[in-house]
């Protein structure tokens, strides 16, 4: 069997960050996995990103390789001997073409759902403006934002390197049953950003658990340049 599951460039990745009750999450909680805090807090990030050149078992997707997507994920950790590993739970996430979405909750046991999406990104020497857009109920939601067009490193124990720093996929399968896969990729630089818009149907997309979310701003928004990931095949049974 293959160890690399999938191979893609992860580009002009946007993180909007929301700090929730931990007992919101609790029902989305894996079995063997615990919640991890950012200075007392539990976060779910609103994301947009690009998925380039993707590949699965090495082989290119025909005219289905590049494309946006959407998803709203929370932060977990599981003990091990070894100390701790961090990794991310998807409540959902998007594409926008089915085969895409199938393959994946067939092969991967995600949670993934198919709605148009597009995507503009323009850059200039004073700026980067990033526009990400996904259809529901008839209406286009937007993630959007302004930032330097200059990279810069991620701060020691900051935000930003806790909700990047987390290389682990935990798929709840059923009450008893969770799957762990690794994504590979180095450390990101991010953008500083300048401004930032969100218009979501929360309810539509997420459920209404995180309904309440339409109506707050984000405690951060954060955007990384992304890089080349593997997602390993291997996955263990937890």
């Amino acid at each position: 069997m293959p160890k690399t599951f999938l191979s893609a460039r992860w580009e002009d990745l946007i993180m909007a960050n929301y700090a929730v009750d931990p007992e919101v999450l609790q029902p989305y909680l894996p079995k063997g996995v615990e919640l991890d805090f950012f200075e007392g807090k539990t976060y779910v990030s609103l994301v947009g990103f690009m998925f380039r050149n993707t590949r699965l078992f090495g082989v290119p997707i025909p005219l289905l390789g590049t494309f946006e997507e959407i998803n709203l994920r929370f932060y977990v950790k599981r003990r091990t001997e070894n100390g701790y590993k961090r990794g991310v739970v998807f409540i959902n996430e998007t594409v926008p073409y089915p085969a895409v979405a199938w393959l994946a909750n067939k092969l991967y046991k995600e949670h993934y759902t198919a709605i148009p999406t597009k995507h503009q990104i323009l850059t200039n020497a004073q700026n980067r403006s990033l526009r990400y857009q996904w259809k529901t109920n008839n209406n286009w939601n937007h993630l959007q934002l302004n930032c330097s067009p200059i990279a810069v490193a991620m701060r020691e124990n900051s935000i930003e390197e806790f909700i990047f720093e987390h290389y682990y996929g935990y798929t709840k399968v059923s009450d008893t049953k969770t799957l762990e896969y690794r994504v590979n990729h180095p450390r990101w630089q991010v953008f500083p950003v300048i401004n930032c818009d969100i218009s979501c149907n929360f309810k539509a997309m997420y459920g209404t658990d995180f309904e309440y979310l339409a109506t707050q701003k984000p405690d951060s928004v954060i955007v990384a340049n992304g890089s080349n990931v593997t997602v390993d095949w291997k996955r263990h049974s937890i």
